[in-house]
């Protein structure tokens, strides 16, 4: 009697491997799936099937999910169209959205080989000087190529309205704020009717990737971003949003602390915060005159979604810690502060 595979939360083993037989030509099962990322976003699991061959396994959190979030098959299609453009990718493999497989749709790719970097020390020890600037360089570069891809040309031309952008951001992240929010946040509703009276004319539209920053690329060998992941928020508009996020995360060398967490540039080597500007100036052609602007949308956005995470803990949805929903909540406080110094520079 052969043994019963160990069960995966989030994962019906048996079922999973029935569906990769079937449909990822080569597989040898039986398979070996480890979570590598989850929590408060899709559950990303690595599969390792017994020839060695490692494959990635996208699906939805397994509880409390909204049902126009986490849309899997729009995330397969992302990546399926942009595969054959310059931008680093995972190759798409297949997609299920047979529920009666897995409890929920899923999509898998090929396994890309490289180093998530997640904090200085991680940066530090992973990363010399010299491949850190080497990665401050590509991460700016492969900006420019996803916001260079004609949408319409790689078939993403419905993907989403390409006029009004940040009209509708500002509308939906403020919108879902209003509806999850446990008491009032006055600097948030501040800087909302701040930013809605300063919206700068948006150029022509572009693939945007919503949530683009280093931790979202896979950094190889050589320092050059490997594939790029993460698309979920992926949608057509200003792709200087891009950009603005992307300052947001970053962290100069004598920034003492940063309202996202532990920053994982300010080690020597990387790119300063000019220079991240200069080179995507130079490179896409755009004009960055408006960056404040777009930096303080981004540190509102992320105060929006962390009051819903700050929200979801609260009410036990996302596990029992009631230090988690404080720690949250003070970082809402502290986003929405940065938004609105950084909004302190739009003219």
């Amino acid at each position: 009697m052969s043994e019963a595979p160990p069960a995966v939360n989030g994962i019906d083993v048996p079922k999973v491997t029935a569906w990769f037989e079937q449909n990822i030509a080569g597989v040898t099962p039986p398979l070996d799936f480890r979570l590598i990322a989850g929590g408060r976003s899709n559950l990303t699991f690595q599969v390792t099937d017994a020839a060695g061959r490692a494959y990635v396994l996208r699906r939805p959190p397994t509880g409390h999910v909204l049902p126009t979030a986490h849309d899997m098959g729009r995330e397969h299609r992302i990546i399926s169209s942009l595969g054959p453009t310059k931008v680093p990718v995972a190759p798409a493999l297949g997609f299920c959205q047979d529920v009666e497989v897995n409890g929920a749709p899923f999509y898998v790719m090929d396994f890309v080989d490289g180093l998530i970097v997640r904090g200085d020390g991680a940066a530090a020890s992973s990363l010399t000087p010299e491949l850190r600037r080497k990665a401050s360089e590509s991460i700016v570069d492969t900006l420019v190529e996803i916001h260079s891809v004609d949408p319409d040309a790689v078939g993403l031309g419905d993907l989403g309205r390409k006029e009004g952008y940040l009209a509708r951001q500002l509308k939906r992240w403020y919108g879902q704020f209003q509806a999850s929010k446990m008491r009032e946040v006055p600097v948030l509703d501040e800087v909302h009717d701040f930013l809605v009276q300063r919206i700068p004319e948006q150029g022509p539209a572009t693939i945007v990737h919503g949530d683009y920053r280093l931790d979202n690329c896979m950094i190889g060998a050589d320092g050059s971003v490997a594939a790029v992941l993460d698309w979920e928020l992926c949608t057509l508009g200003d792709p200087l949003a891009d950009m603005g996020l992307m300052m947001v995360y970053w962290a100069d060398p004598d920034d003492s602390h940063t309202a996202v967490g532990e920053a994982v540039t300010p080690g020597g080597g990387f790119y300063t915060k000019a220079e991240l500007r200069e080179r995507y100036a130079e490179r896409s052609g755009r004009d960055l005159s408006h960056l404040d602007f777009y930096v303080a949308f981004g540190y509102f956005k992320l105060a929006c979604i962390m009051d819903g995470v700050a929200t979801r803990y609260a009410k036990g949805a996302m596990g029992s810690d009631g230090a988690a929903w404080q720690s949250f909540g003070d970082s809402v406080i502290r986003l929405g502060e940065s938004a609105k110094q950084a909004a302190r520079g739009i003219a």
